[in-house]
């Protein structure tokens, strides 16, 4: 994992200390032996979760630091949007930078 999330060059843009919650979020959800597991308020199951947290790379991790950064909101359960974040990265990123572009250099 240490290289898929290429975890020294991510602490040097972030805190070591944000990465290494980031990391053991992910490590927590891997080696679960739960059967389900709670991401965006629904149960899922722990395969689906697990399959999509390995598809987890440092833009990934990168994108869900920009979203906690560009938060205004109150977050009252930090793990809960982490987990939730991480989950639907890969799905959203390619959209959320292409949102970002057009507002940038939109009309």
């Amino acid at each position: 994992m240490n290289e898929a999330i290429s975890y020294e060059s991510l602490s040097s843009q972030f805190s070591r200390e944000d990465v290494d919650e980031i990391a053991e979020l992910i490590v927590d959800v891997l080696c679960s032996t739960r059967p389900t597991l709670r991401i965006g308020g629904e149960d899922l199951s722990a395969d689906q979760v697990k399959e999509q947290f390995c598809r987890l790379d440092s833009g990934h991790l990168e994108y869900v630091f920009d979203c906690l950064r560009n938060n205004t909101t109150q977050i009252r359960n930090i793990r809960a949007y982490l987990l939730t974040a991480l989950y639907n990265a890969p799905m959203t990123i390619n959209n959320y930078y292409q949102a970002a572009v057009q507002h940038d250099f939109g009309p």
